[in-house]
């Protein structure tokens, strides 16, 4: 049997289970600053639950689960069983952490205080193209806050993304945009029923180029004057609030569309008077293809590294309302743990202390001195020192090739006469060098 893993997922060796901790941990630890609390949900969820949260192209990605493995005893496979295969998948794998949130918003309503801030660090599955940076498994982080229409929430979330991406050393272009500009820019082109299509194609334009996101938007219906009327959007140009002030113009008595512009200025000041060190722009052609966002959404890319997006977010006024608890705004963001390791790894930014999984190895002897080793093994670990004693009275060619190959900065020999003048012998295995201490002076010694 040859050994392999599906498209898209990955194993992860012992240093890229430390290197992605680190940023699990780098983000979890500016969440609690902020007092976000921890919640998890299930892996799966009903596809009820997921269908149709994400758009048409967001629901041909659903993993879907069959109700159960043994369900088709007996019957053969044909081509009528896999049209109706859809018909015995009740569950499926989550898509993202956000529509779970909803529902578990919903379900846990009177367990929660409003507004609610929750983290989250867990995995989601995407039946995509596996290529660079986009995996079929991969990890999110989310941070959102439900409950409360306060654009002080969305400021927050800038001031979250701009501390991550700087403990990690990441230089960052955060993007901007609102959906209620993208609606004004529907009904301004008397297209408002066809608000999805156009996100949907829009979101794409620096994937594929504007004439291609032209064709798209004539494939999905809009009319060629429809096209032409967004081509003076395409051209806004100035600074973030020029393209504000042209765009209001635009606007005249359009009410969606200069309330989200009237959202986008309030946040911007907010943001200027606590500038941040990531870069922040207004992308009109940002739409964030998910049915559910309906105020500010955000984007982030890294600046040195050419790969998709690295965070995203954006404002929800009424996911809940699908699982019948209307009227909660709610607003996120949400980490690709993944894709930001990609971008450490490219740009050799991971801490070197990450690879230095063990600091002292204990040789092993025999039994007598392996006794010995325990009580200055457990010393040392109190004291926070990665310690490690050889499991095998092996041969010391072997232990200290062992050494070698994990890179082990020290060894410690403990043999008879070690023993009975309570010292130790350590070895400098970049030096070479070996002196004897005592057993007291162990901890101070590493430390």
């Amino acid at each position: 049997m040859k050994c392999s893993i599906p498209k898209g997922t990955r194993d992860f060796l012992p240093l890229e289970m430390a290197r992605r901790n680190y940023i699990f941990d780098t983000i979890r630890e500016v969440y609690k600053t902020f007092c976000f609390v921890p919640i998890e949900t299930p892996a799966m969820e009903n596809l009820s639950t997921l269908l149709g949260k994400y758009g048409e192209e967001g629901d041909k990605l659903l993993f879907k689960i069959l109700n159960s493995g043994n369900f088709m005893d007996g019957v053969s496979v044909t081509d009528d069983y896999k049209k109706m295969s859809l018909a015995f998948c009740e569950r499926g794998l989550r898509y993202d952490l956000t529509v779970p949130f909803a529902r578990f918003v919903v379900q846990h309503r009177n367990d929660i205080t409003f507004p609610f801030k929750r983290y989250q660090i867990q995995p989601v599955w995407r039946a995509d193209r596996p290529q660079k940076g986009r995996y079929r498994e991969f990890y999110q982080c989310d941070a959102d806050i439900i409950g409360s229409s306060s654009l002080l929430n969305e400021v927050e979330l800038v001031q979250i993304i701009d501390d991550v991406f700087k403990k990690l050393d990441i230089n960052v272009t955060l993007k901007i945009n609102n959906r209620k500009i993208l609606a004004g820019i529907a009904e301004m082109i008397g297209a408002p029923d066809k608000l999805v299509d156009i996100t949907v194609a829009i979101d794409k334009l620096d994937k594929i180029g504007l004439d291609n996101v032209n064709k798209e938007l004539l494939d999905r219906g809009l009319s060629e004057k429809n096209v032409a009327d967004l081509k003076p959007i395409f051209e806004l140009s100035g600074s973030d609030k020029e393209k504000l002030n042209q765009l209001e113009v635009l606007f005249q008595n359009n009410e969606i569309g200069t309330k989200g512009i009237a959202e986008m200025r309030t946040l911007f000041e907010y943001i200027d008077d606590n500038p941040t060190q990531c870069t922040i722009e207004f992308d009109l052609t940002l739409a964030r293809g998910l049915n559910y966002y309906t105020g500010a959404i955000f984007e982030v890319k890294a600046q040195d590294v050419a790969i998709g997006s690295i965070c995203g977010g954006g404002r929800y006024d009424n996911l809940t309302g699908i699982f019948g608890m209307p009227d909660v705004s709610g607003v996120g963001i949400s980490f690709g743990a993944d894709r930001i390791y990609d971008v450490l790894t490219e740009l050799n930014k991971f801490p070197s202390d990450l690879e230095q999984l063990t600091e002292v190895l204990f040789i092993n002897f025999g039994e007598k001195e392996t006794k010995y080793c325990i009580r200055c093994a457990s010393k040392m670990r109190k004291a926070g020192i990665k310690t490690e004693i050889y499991p095998e009275a092996a041969k010391m060619k072997k232990q200290m090739s062992y050494a070698d190959n994990k890179k082990i900065p020290y060894v410690v020999f403990i043999g008879e006469a070690e023993i009975e003048n309570s010292t130790v012998t350590i070895k400098n295995m970049a030096t070479g060098m070996q002196e004897t201490i005592s057993f007291d002076n162990l901890v101070e010694y590493f430390k």
